[in-house]
Parts: C-alpha cells; structure tokens; sequence
C-alpha cells in the first residue's frame, strides 16, 4: 500500500470510501465533486475534519444530479463552514482522483476573503473545523491537502491527480 495516501490507509476510510462509491457508480455512472481552498481577509485557510475519515481537509464534496460545480461549491462551504464567498470562485485545476475510484474527478476552486457567517457546530459530518494560518497548519492536515496548498503557493507545478 506505499502507493495509497496515508489519510485512505485506514480499514475503515477504505470501506466507506468503498461503500459510497460503488453507490455512486450505479447512481451516477462518474463521480465529480469539489473542493475549495477558502481563504479569509487574514489569509488564513479554512480546513474541516470529518467524522468518517482522518486528517484536516479543505471543504467539498459531491455533485448532485442536476447540480452545477458552482450549486455545489455553495452548498458545501454553507453546509461544512457556514461560509459565504464576498466573490466569484477562481478554478485552479480539475484533479483526477484514482485513489477513490477509476471515475472519480475533483474541480478546485480558490476562494478569496471568505467569510464564516456563524460558528460551525460539530455535526455527524463536520467535528471540527477552522482558520488556520498556512504557516501553522494542524499536524493531521492530510498530504493532498498540503500538496493542493504548496500548487495554490506557486512553490509545486499543479498536479493531475488528487
């Protein structure tokens, strides 16, 4: 398994991640989501950590059937953060995502001086979540996470896969 990132080394992750997408793959034939690397007038990252999975992540998920990138991008950063964009979402890359399934994609957007509305409360998705200072990031953000924030920084070329 040296090939598998370490956050989907877990038995666990694995057979969610499993599970989920071999539903997907029967509703939905390909699975695309999105993911944002949302920014505050501090220039701090926002990062969320799951209930389902380990580590720190930038929020996203799915597309729904009859749902725009963009419809996605809002639903997620509102039901992950509380968060509202002040402006329009900047595309940086479209991510192919092996690691998940043979189908899987994921649109990544940056976001500019968001802003959290209100307090996220632990849900049974979200247990934490927060702004964090790129120089000051838990120690649990996950590898993607920080190889996303090092091609955002100009200091790694964008990668092809997640």
């Amino acid at each position: 398994m040296s090939g598998t990132p370490p956050e989907m080394r877990s038995w666990r992750a694995r057979l969610i991640t499993r599970v989920v997408h071999s539903y997907f793959a029967f509703a939905r034939g390909m699975t695309m989501g999105v993911r944002a690397a949302c920014f505050d007038a501090e220039g701090r990252v926002f990062l969320v950590r799951h209930s389902y999975v380990p580590g720190w992540h930038l929020p996203g998920g799915g597309l729904e059937r009859h749902e725009t990138a963009f419809q996605a991008l809002v639903k997620e950063l509102r039901e992950e953060g509380n968060l509202e964009m002040s402006g329009p979402p900047e595309l940086f890359h479209v991510y192919f995502n092996r690691q998940t399934s043979k189908r899987d994609h994921v649109i990544f957007y940056r976001c500019r001086n968001v802003r959290q509305v209100s307090p996220k409360k632990p849900d049974m998705e979200i247990v934490e979540s927060g702004f964090f200072p790129l120089d000051a990031l838990p120690a649990e953000t996950t590898p993607a996470t920080r190889r996303r924030l090092a091609e955002l920084s100009g200091s790694a070329p964008p990668a092809d896969f997640w």
